[in-house]
């Protein structure tokens, strides 16, 4: 009897891998779609099928194996879709001005109103409020800046004068006391 050559223990494994796909991926994803929708089940089965090709190695009793991973990766996912949900649900009722709390803490020795400086960054371009935001609340360079959001730093920094320009007009309104009549 002559020795596997290298690679035929994997040939046969993916072939195994297959027949159980073929065999069980029906099944697993109507068991999935339990916890997901169809998109998301497809996802999940295909999930725990590479991992059961990364592995290497094909489990004791594969049929309950691959049910108990999916319900696994699908319970997972239904986590996941439901938290993502609720961050957004968060989000766009703070951006909308409902409940749900703001960018800043407000502080009582800040020279700026927290609630301004959120309306302010707020109403400037997502572009322009992403490179401040860096700048100055994480101390990146433009440089830096560039190198996360993939422009040029000459476009960072013109974004950036453009976006403090528009800060500085919002923010720095006349006190209605030093007007001249």
């Amino acid at each position: 009897m002559s020795k596997p050559a290298a690679g035929d223990d994997d040939d046969k494994d993916g072939g195994a891998v297959a027949d159980m796909f073929e065999a069980h991926g029906p099944a697993l994803l109507l068991y999935a779609r339990q916890w997901v929708d169809a998109a998301a089940a497809e996802d999940v089965v295909q999930r725990v099928f590479v991992r059961l090709l990364a592995s290497g190695r094909l489990p004791a009793d594969a049929r309950t194996w691959l049910f108990r991973c999916v319900r696994n990766e699908a319970i997972s996912a239904w986590r996941s879709d439901r938290r993502r949900g609720r961050r957004e649900r968060t989000a766009a009722a703070t951006a909308d001005g409902e409940a749900g709390a703001g960018w800043f803490v407000p502080r009582p020795e800040d020279r700026i109103d927290a609630a301004a400086a959120q309306a302010a960054l707020a109403a400037l371009p997502a572009e322009q409020r992403e490179i401040v935001t860096l700048r100055i609340w994480s101390g990146l360079t433009l440089a830096e800046i560039g190198r996360v959001t993939g422009l040029p730093v000459s476009t960072a920094h013109h974004h950036y004068n453009t976006a403090l320009k528009a800060l500085r007009k919002r923010l720095e309104s006349p006190c209605p006391n030093n007007r001249k009549t």
